[in-house]
């Protein structure tokens, strides 16, 4: 009875396994990467609906004041986690790569080294970033009218740091086996926290930015804390116990060396986003508030694209890690034809019906004129942003981290620069600083397409010449 009982477990715990994780080595590619990518970009979509919410709530039951408090600095909070994004790159690709070349052991090492270096890297960020936030805010120069309300937002966001960088190292290590499900319902759960906070902060309590950052915070610890809870009670290879937590120095630096540049590349766009962010205070209160409410329209169809481009990273990493490249470059050509179809149809819908998105966030007629606006500008060319993503993630999926980030230094970050500083300055208008996006993607896309093939090229000479020494 006990063999039976201990056998059933043992079955029970077999088919648990194959649930939450995907055969990245041998399932159909456009299955596997639709069982990756969609729950991810549910998890994504989720994510920015609670945010949507968020802003929803202070727009209509606080003011147009709060609103741009918070819009104003999603740049910057934007910054802070697509560096923390950008560094656990590094854990999924390196994660991913052993599990790809069936080393338990190094995975083992590999996802308590990222336990480590996420707890140590948050708490110097929730140290050190509020004691910046001044200087920040007044380099954006932000306007006087929403500056106390801006800088506590922020102060109390960052001191969450510490949680979002848990919340994007645990999902990373998630990730790296596929699991996408369990981060979608964790964050479902957490987003519903955040709602009934906001709710209960804003229009119970009668707070305004300050309600939001809290409720944020707050959401962010119980869903980083859950996912560690799950990693806990793993029982494959990414299983984390506190005896075993450690900091492996030769697997660090592979991490380190992947994920910083994918942190530079998300921090260029931050950057970059910041320097638009000053045009557009230039340019007056409702002129940001108009610009916040599309970019939350904005950054649903991005989630979709990033999805796809972690699927194409981590599918890519695996095949790579069990030397299989002709199987990479079938998920490459499948995860660019599974990104055109989702985002082509996501952003048609919202340009179709902008104003009845952009009304969502606002009933001031001036501001909603401003935010469709800027989706006909932006939104149009969310395909060719999304694109940029799944030839980065196959490129850092393939060890080549340093090339797609230098590509977004010059032709996203250095564009958008310099078009503010001449073209802006020239026509100083709402369109003309528009303009910029759209025309640092197509710049973007066409270094990394070109750089792709570059890379191919040569994964595909080296393994010519490895079989060829294997000959003789």
């Amino acid at each position: 009875m006990g063999v039976l009982c201990c056998k059933t477990m043992g079955t029970q715990a077999k088919t648990q396994r194959k649930k939450n994780q995907i055969d990245m080595l041998h399932c159909n590619i456009w299955k596997g990467l639709l069982r990756f990518a969609l729950p991810l970009a549910a998890t994504n979509l989720l994510q920015q609906l609670f945010n949507v919410t968020d802003i929803a709530i202070v727009g209509q039951f606080s003011s147009s004041e709060a609103l741009s408090a918070v819009g104003v600095n999603a740049p910057l909070t934007n910054l802070v986690v697509n560096i923390f994004v950008g560094l656990s790159v590094g854990t999924n690709v390196v994660v991913a790569n052993l599990l790809g070349k069936g080393d338990a052991h190094g995975v083992s090492r590999a996802v308590h080294t990222s336990i480590v270096v996420a707890f140590i890297s948050g708490i110097i960020v929730g140290i050190a970033g509020p004691l910046l936030v001044d200087v920040m805010l007044g380099w954006m120069q932000t306007p006087e009218n929403i500056f106390d309300m801006a800088h506590t937002y922020l102060t109390i966001y960052l001191l969450g740091a510490p949680f979002i960088m848990l919340l994007n190292f645990t999902s990373a290590i998630l990730r790296s086996k596929g699991d996408t499900r369990r981060p979608f319902i964790v964050l479902v759960i957490a987003g519903i926290i955040n709602v009934v906070l906001n709710i209960a902060f804003v229009v119970g309590l009668g707070m305004d930015a300050n309600g939001v950052a809290l409720a944020t915070v707050i959401a962010n610890a119980v869903s980083s804390i859950a996912l560690l809870v799950i990693l806990f009670r793993e029982t494959d290879e990414v299983r984390v116990e506190l005896k075993k937590l450690c900091f492996d120095w030769p697997l660090f630096c592979r991490i380190f060396a992947l994920g910083v540049p994918a942190g530079i590349q998300g921090l260029m766009f931050s950057l970059s986003n910041v320097i638009i962010q000053v045009g557009l205070n230039e340019l007056g209160s409702q002129v940001v508030a108009g610009s916040t409410a599309a970019l939350n329209m904005e950054i649903m169809c991005y989630m979709i694209a990033a999805a796809f481009g972690q699927g194409a990273m981590t599918f890519v990493s695996q095949n790579h890690g069990a030397g299989n490249y002709p199987r990479c470059r079938s998920i490459v050509r499948w995860s660019t034809l599974l990104l055109t179809l989702f985002i082509g149809v996501a952003s048609a819908f919202i340009v179709l019906f902008a104003s009845f998105f952009s009304g969502l966030f606002s009933s001031d007629p001036e501001v909603i004129e401003f935010s469709n606006i800027r989706i006909y500008y932006v939104t149009s060319f969310e395909i060719v942003c999304g694109l940029i993503e799944i030839y980065s993630g196959a490129l850092r999926g393939h060890g080549w981290s340093m090339t797609p980030a230098a590509i977004c230094v010059v032709g996203i970050c250095v564009l958008r620069i310099g078009w503010v500083y001449t073209a802006f300055a020239m026509w100083p208008t709402y369109e003309c600083l528009l303009i910029a996006y759209g025309l640092s993607w197509v710049a973007a896309l066409i270094g990394m397409v070109i750089a792709y093939f570059v890379c191919v090229r040569r994964i595909d000479k080296q393994a010519l010449a490895a079989n060829d020494s294997a000959l003789q």
